[in-house]
């Protein structure tokens, strides 16, 4: 029988367990993308000289180049650890998967604190940076899936949006914790003290913050669903076969829904800061702070969009924020280049607004896309994809653009291409809202 929990009316207050599935989702979902986010910051900023120091020495813009396609990297492993984790997922359950991707997440970005950098122990240095990259993206490709399906499983049938904006935000408040951490170490030592040792400190903080992510993800429940599927199923065929016979349109929708927001959202959490320090000659410690600051307003807009999205249905939320960042993404540009932190800090506040409109109600729109007996698989697969279209190589994109343009609107132009075709996208699907998620 199915769960009472999908019964329950909207305006029902949220239960104990609700409370517990909520803060589990949010809690480990931000410090696994802390971890993720962490790197892509120290990307633009230490570790090309760090780690491709020869280069560093004789090019620096294709070294700060090739740094940014390292994040990009991990990308291209987010569907094969969404392939495992989904399977097992979809088998096992969401709770197990869920504690092990944090595990995973946490131990690779520990061991990047203490690589040993180029001038140490020459190109063994960068393979292995690399490697815990890999590991890295393996981690976040089944993480979000699950995050996702626990808390939209949870929730009433009339609040899957709100619900499933608390895995969302953990994005936000990860690149809050991210870029505020190198804000803090910034401003409390030297260039040279942070180059020499301080970079180091963000990855090993990931020790304590895993800690506490597995104490409170170990105290969530199984996500309802999941146990009513258990109960229901017979011996089956592998449900991945099933999800590439029956749902590939759905995999493919959700991957290109997904584009346009990774793409801006990567260029706020890896781009923006580098541009500001390194072309515009801003003072560092200023703009970590001011983009922090900005990220608020992502958060903010998430939670928003997820709660809307419950009132207006999913596909009418995307659109208008993705309508919204594509006229937002070349003016944007204008504001950034006077070189005025509070003109800086404006222009990424606003464009929080479309991000979060694209990206709150996303849990609970592709949840709705896919039967209960695939559906970790599906939206963990659809995710990795849309990420490795979107903002796996968007750094990289942005730095040739305006490398070979010399025009910052050129990026813009990128961005408003990307979030066109997630606007598209998205206007392909049938409103799923309020559909049975045990079926």
């Amino acid at each position: 029988m199915a769960s009472t929990t999908q019964d329950r009316t909207p305006s029902a207050a949220v239960t104990r367990e609700e409370r517990k599935v909520l803060a589990g989702t949010l809690v480990g979902t931000s410090i696994e993308w802390y971890d993720f986010f962490i790197y892509a910051q120290a990307a633009g900023l230490v570790l090309a000289p760090l780690f491709l120091a020869p280069l560093a020495a004789s090019n620096p813009g294709l070294a700060q180049v090739l740094s940014f396609a390292t994040i990009g990297i991990s990308f291209l492993f987010r569907p094969l650890g969404a392939v495992v984790a989904g399977h097992l997922g979809d088998r096992l359950g969401r709770k197990k998967m869920l504690v092990l991707t944090l595990i995973m997440m946490g131990a690779s970005t520990a061991l990047i604190g203490v690589l040993p950098t180029y001038a140490a122990a020459g190109i063994v240095a960068p393979i292995l940076l690399i490697l815990l990259r890999i590991l890295q993206g393996f981690s976040a490709g089944g993480e979000w899936g699950g995050a996702a399906l626990l808390s939209v499983e949870h929730a009433p049938a009339g609040r899957r949006g709100f619900f499933g904006a608390f895995p969302q935000i953990g994005v936000p408040i990860g690149m809050i914790l991210a870029t505020a951490t190198l804000w803090i170490l910034t401003s409390s030592m030297s260039a040279e003290a942070f180059l020499e040792w301080g970079w180091r400190i963000p990855f090993l903080f990931s020790i304590v913050l895993i800690a506490i992510g597995y104490v409170i993800r170990r105290a969530v429940e199984e996500s309802p669903v999941f146990e009513d599927l258990m109960r229901r199923r017979k011996e089956s065929s592998a449900p991945l076969g099933q999800l590439f016979r029956k749902n590939w349109r759905e995999v493919a929708l959700t991957a290109v829904v997904f584009i346009g927001n990774n793409a801006a959202g990567y260029l706020l959490i890896a781009f923006f800061a580098t541009y500001a320090v390194a072309v515009l000659g801003m003072d560092r410690p200023t703009v970590l702070l001011a983009t922090t600051l900005a990220s608020f307003g992502w958060l903010g807009f998430t939670l928003w969009g997820g709660r809307v999205s419950d009132r207006l249905g999913r596909v009418r939320t995307f659109q208008i924020g993705y309508l919204f960042l594509a006229l937002w993404a070349i003016p944007m540009w204008f504001l950034i280049d006077t070189a005025n932190i509070v003109w800086y800090f404006v222009a990424l506040f606003v464009m929080t607004f479309g991000l979060g409109l694209s990206y709150g109600p996303q849990a609970a729109l592709y949840a709705e896309m896919f039967p209960a007996n695939v559906r970790y698989s599906g939206v963990s697969i659809g995710y990795a994809l849309g990420a490795i279209l979107g903002g796996a190589f968007a750094p990289m994109i942005a730095e040739a653009l305006f490398g070979a343009t010399g025009m910052s609107w050129t990026i813009g132009a990128y961005i408003a291409l990307a979030a066109v075709i997630s606007l598209v996208g998205v206007s392909l699907i049938k409103e799923p809202k309020g559909i049975d998620l045990h079926a």
